[in-house]
């Protein structure tokens, strides 16, 4: 549900980051004005969390809001969060990030200057726990073609989407929810389809500081064929039919990851049992992008350390 005068909504899910909350918090609140606002969701913490935002409410901060749930996971997080803001536009902001100084006023004029847009993606600012920081701009160009995007996004990896760095229309959003069944790379699908569906701006400006640490929202989760083929029907199940196309591509991507992490591991059997199923999806994908070269790299280092 929008309201009249909001043009932006920063929605961040949290569970037990109360040790990091402060940080993204103050980055948000100090760039608060009457077209935005900030919705944070509890996904069910048993840490200080509660206490932290119940601070930071007591001194009742323009345009601040707070829900609990029991946990969920961050897509069901993400989802609340979306239906309890107002903004005709939403900026997802993940707990354990920062957002840079200028990015809500860059984001807005954006949207204002061009009303057709549903999409408007900025740079970003990864920073590592030794302080080493890399900037990663906004791409230089986006293609006209939905499927080229989506193709640029989950194949050649030259078109990233991450939260912070992108902002939607609501109408875009309520189109393709988070996915509450995964616990893990949950925004693969709703990128992809903003990507298909969205008619994208880009702002060349960093918006967002990722901070990286192991328990970050971001770290791996474990995975398998079946997980992968699952994730992969959700993402193409979202897009127009012209892109269903690349599906047997992303596929092979994604055993050949498996299979190259299962060889680092030693275990060889099960590395070659998803290179067989890589090349059933779509082989060609084996001299894509260097994937030859990093699958025999991770076969060498195998052999070096577990040698039969």
């Amino acid at each position: 549900m929008t309201a009249p005068g909001i043009l932006l909504s920063v929605v961040i899910p949290t569970y037990n980051y109360g040790h990091l909350l402060g940080r993204v918090l103050d980055s948000v609140l100090s760039q608060l004005t009457d077209e935005c606002e900030l919705v944070v969701i509890d996904d069910g913490s048993s840490d200080e969390t509660p206490k932290v935002l119940e601070t930071i409410s007591a001194g009742r901060p323009s345009g601040f809001r707070w829900l609990r749930q029991n946990n969920a996971g961050a897509a069901a997080a993400r989802n609340a969060g979306l239906r309890a803001s107002r903004g005709s536009h939403v900026l997802f902001l993940d707990a354990d990030d920062q957002l840079l100084p200028g990015a809500l006023a860059a984001i807005c004029s954006a949207f204002r200057d061009d009303s057709r847009a549903t999409v408007v993606i900025g740079g970003r600012l990864t920073r590592w726990p030794d302080g080493r920081e890399k900037r990663h701009p906004p791409p230089r160009r986006v293609d006209d073609d939905p499927c080229r995007r989506v193709a640029d996004h989950l194949l050649d990896k030259t078109l990233s989407v991450s939260h912070g760095a992108v902002a939607v229309a609501r109408e875009l959003v309520d189109g393709r929810p988070y996915p509450e069944a995964f616990r893990g790379r949950e925004d693969i699908p709703v990128s992809a389809y903003w990507l298909a569906c969205g008619r994208i701006k880009v702002i060349d400006i960093p918006l967002v500081r990722i901070h990286k640490h192991p328990d970050s929202l971001r770290h791996a989760v474990k995975v398998s064929e079946s997980l992968e083929q699952a994730l992969a029907d959700e993402i193409f199940r979202g897009l127009p039919d012209e892109c269903q196309k690349l599906k047997p591509s992303y596929l092979a991507q994604r055993y050949l990851a498996l299979s190259r992490a299962a060889a680092q591991t030693g275990e060889r059997s099960t590395a070659r049992r998803h290179l067989l199923a890589a090349l059933r999806a779509d082989p060609g994908q084996l001299l894509a992008r260097g994937q030859l070269r990093k699958l025999i790299k991770a076969w060498m280092g195998s052999c070096r350390r577990w040698p039969e």
